[in-house]
């Protein structure tokens, strides 16, 4: 193998393990709004609320009450 076909190699591989580490999810919430979540939201049973960071990077925090479904994509 060259270097280039290595390094092409390793890099397929390195995205790929990226790639299998996310799973965006869906949140829907009471009133119907939807949210798109990176990544599955942390619950957090001490402050009762799923804590998950949005596709523009913002990092929220939506209390239990107010979700309806969870769904990842």
């Amino acid at each position: 193998m060259t270097q280039r076909t290595l390094a092409a190699f390793m890099l397929a591989l390195g995205l790929a393990t990226l790639a299998g580490c996310a799973s965006p999810a869906v949140i829907t919430l009471n009133d119907g709004r939807e949210i798109q979540a990176v990544d599955s939201p942390k619950y957090d049973k001490e402050s009762g609320f799923y804590e998950f960071e949005q596709l523009d990077g913002k990092q929220t925090r939506v209390n239990k009450d107010q979700v309806r479904t969870v769904k990842e994509l």
